[in-house]
C-alpha cells in the first residue's frame, strides 16, 4: 500500500509557481545565449563558391564588401543588444530560483511566522 502525500500548503503551491517560472526564464536565457553565439559565429550573407560570404563577427577578419555591412543583427551595437539582454534573463533566472529555494525552506518550516523552537 502506497503512502499518501501529505496535501500541499499554500506556501508550497507559491513555492512550485515560482519555481516554475524560475525554469521558464532559464530556458529563455538559454535559448537568448545561444542565438548570441550563433550571430557571434555563423557565417552569413550571400553565397561566395561554397560558403557565405561573411565571416561571423568572432570567426573571421572583418570583411571590406558592402553586402556584409547590411545585416544589422551582425553589427556590435545590436549584439551587445542581445549580450545585454541575455545576462538580463540569466540573472532573472538565478533570482528567482533562488526565491523559490527560500520559499519551500520557509514552507517545510512552517513559514514566516513560525519562530524557532529550542
Amino acid at each position: 500500500m502506497a503512502a499518501t502525500p501529505a496535501p500541499r500548503t499554500e506556501e508550497e503551491r507559491q513555492a512550485g509557481r515560482v519555481e516554475a517560472w524560475s525554469i521558464g526564464w532559464m530556458i529563455l536565457a538559454l535559448v537568448i545565449w545561444g542565438w548570441f553565439a550563433f550571430l557571434l559565429l555563423a557565417d552569413y550573407g550571400p553565397d561566395y563558391g561554397d560558403r557565405p560570404l561573411c565571416p561571423g563577427p568572432l570567426v573571421g577578419p572583418v570583411s571590406e564588401d558592402t553586402r556584409c555591412e547590411d545585416d544589422a543583427m551582425r553589427q556590435w551595437p545590436a549584439l551587445m543588444g542581445v549580450l545585454a539582454l541575455a545576462v538580463i534573463t540569466t540573472v532573472t533566472a538565478a533570482a528567482t530560483t533562488v526565491y523559490a529555494k527560500v520559499l519551500f525552506r520557509l514552507a517545510r518550516r512552517g513559514g514566516p511566522g513560525v519562530t524557532p523552537q529550542d
